[in-house]
């Protein structure tokens, strides 16, 4: 199945794209901050991949880069939502709460999405650097927890993740 892809966006109180995360086993972890927002870039960095995963992404990160980057990654990329897989295991709840039964660690622990915005707008309108490093460190554990989603529910082999 490799190459893969892991992808997970932040907003701002307006649903405005503020960071765009991606992780690749191949490549690693890269970040994008409003307003550097590039779909070129963007695109570039998922060339080649096999499969795009999200969590709640067919409902909320893929449409909101389609309106606003003018990026189509379903089509584009085949996709699958892991949300929909945790359901199919008796899994629900955000990412969080998912990681969560399941044992997968986050260093972020409370941070969630309420905070992930309240940290934008600190950074914005009072210039506090240290918000924006809590909140690009939240969303690489999103991206980057996605695979150990995938790995613990099965999709993703454990072989598969060391290659």
């Amino acid at each position: 199945m490799s190459p893969r892809a892991y992808l997970d966006i932040e907003t701002d109180w307006r649903m405005r794209i503020t960071v765009v995360g991606v992780f690749r086993p191949d490549l690693g972890s890269r970040q994008w901050i409003s307003p550097d927002l590039s779909a070129e870039q963007l695109r570039q960095y998922l060339q080649g991949i096999r499969m795009l995963f999200t969590y709640n992404g067919a409902r909320f990160d893929l449409p909101i880069i389609k309106e606003q980057m003018k990026l189509d990654l379903v089509h584009e990329f085949r996709h699958r939502d892991l949300m929909h897989d945790c359901w199919a295991h008796s899994l629900y709840g955000g990412l969080k709460k998912v990681e969560q039964t399941l044992g997968i660690h986050r260093d972020t622990e409370g941070v969630n999405g309420l905070e992930a915005i309240r940290l934008w707008d600190r950074f914005v309108r009072a210039g506090e650097k240290e918000a924006l490093d809590v909140l690009l460190r939240y969303n690489r554990e999103d991206v980057e927890n996605l695979e150990s989603l995938a790995i613990r529910l099965g999709i993703v082999s454990r072989k598969e993740a060391k290659t």
